[in-house]
């Protein structure tokens, strides 16, 4: 990986040993190294302007560096994200002993990781569904509409990323057991449930669809394009933006958690279905959690319910 530019030799090297802890140790991807080796580097610059170092850093520096990107626009959620990279910097730094004291210690979260992303409501969805579903369950049917029916109630179903996806071959799924198996970020696996609709769309695609799209090839990738090749995600962005314009893979996978807790899935349970490595990802949606709670107290609580007029 590149060094930095304009980064002090010192930096540089602390930068570079990082981002081979990240790619080899942590097995991160190449794109999400690329940003974090972005992130870090920027934060190097600031500190350069206050005649510091990264292994320098003291909390004042991390809080005017926050401060620093709110007065140039920088957009909330990417200065939180900017944050959370210090902190898994820092906590390495730590661990290795090559610094004393951790400078994003006691900072306060940014208000706007309690932001819920935004989802899709259960009748839109439902909508979506049930178009897909007419045009796959239409006499004439085409295997592409078989397999875009499938994706969508997959996507919807399992809240998969779109990266896990696009690299879904057909011994992941296990139908009988209505279960699939999802390799995330960090190459680590989970095995997710599907649903009913789910399981039954994507047996509809194997047993009805897929071999046409497949012609004379010899792969296992699941989902195929009209040539028989695997499906990019920047495609799978415009299935679901041609199935309804507010829509997205990513909203997708917000409305399939914004639902479940909704409907009293607990916190924990959303984590392990969505891959999140920290809870604390997840808890961007305790304010559902929190709404229902509510809303049981105060039709079982004597002292909640509101006085009949």
């Amino acid at each position: 990986m590149a060094t930095p530019r304009n980064a002090t030799p010192r930096n540089a090297e602390l930068l570079r040993e990082y981002l081979v802890y990240l790619r080899v140790e942590k097995g991160l991807r190449p794109l999400t190294c690329e940003a974090y080796e972005r992130d870090l580097a920027q934060f190097a610059e600031y500190l350069e302007t206050e005649n510091s170092l990264l292994a320098k850093a003291r909390q004042p520096h991390v809080a005017g560096f926050l401060d620093h990107l709110r007065n140039h626009g920088v957009e909330s959620r990417s200065a939180a994200r900017k944050l959370s990279c210090l902190r898994g910097f820092y906590r390495w730094l730590l661990l290795d002993k090559r610094v004393e004291h951790d400078p994003t210690v006691n900072l306060e979260s940014l208000a706007t990781w309690k932001v819920l992303p935004k989802s899709l409501a259960e009748s839109e969805v439902a909508s979506m569904m049930q178009a897909a579903g007419a045009a796959a369950d239409h006499p004439l049917a085409s295997p592409t509409a078989l397999r875009d029916r499938a994706i969508l109630e997959l996507l919807y179903a399992s809240g998969l990323r779109v990266s896990e996806l696009t690299n879904l071959r057909v011994e992941d799924l296990s139908l009988d057991e209505g279960s699939v198996r999802l390799r995330g970020k960090g190459d680590k696996e989970r095995i997710v449930p599907l649903g009913a609709p789910s399981v039954a769309a994507l047996t509809h695609y194997l047993q009805q669809a897929r071999h046409q799209l497949l012609g004379r090839q010899r792969h296992s990738w699941l989902f195929l394009s009209e040539r028989g090749q695997p499906l990019s995600r920047q495609w799978i962005w415009r299935l679901v933006k041609a199935s309804d314009q507010t829509a997205s893979p990513h909203k997708l996978r917000h409305s399939c958690a914004t639902h479940m807790v909704e409907h009293g899935a607990d916190l924990r349970s959303v984590q392990i279905l969505l891959g999140h490595a920290d809870i604390a990802t997840t808890q961007v949606y305790t304010h559902l959690a929190l709404g229902r709670l509510k809303a049981v107290h105060r039709n079982h609580h004597p002292r909640a319910r509101r006085v009949a007029k």
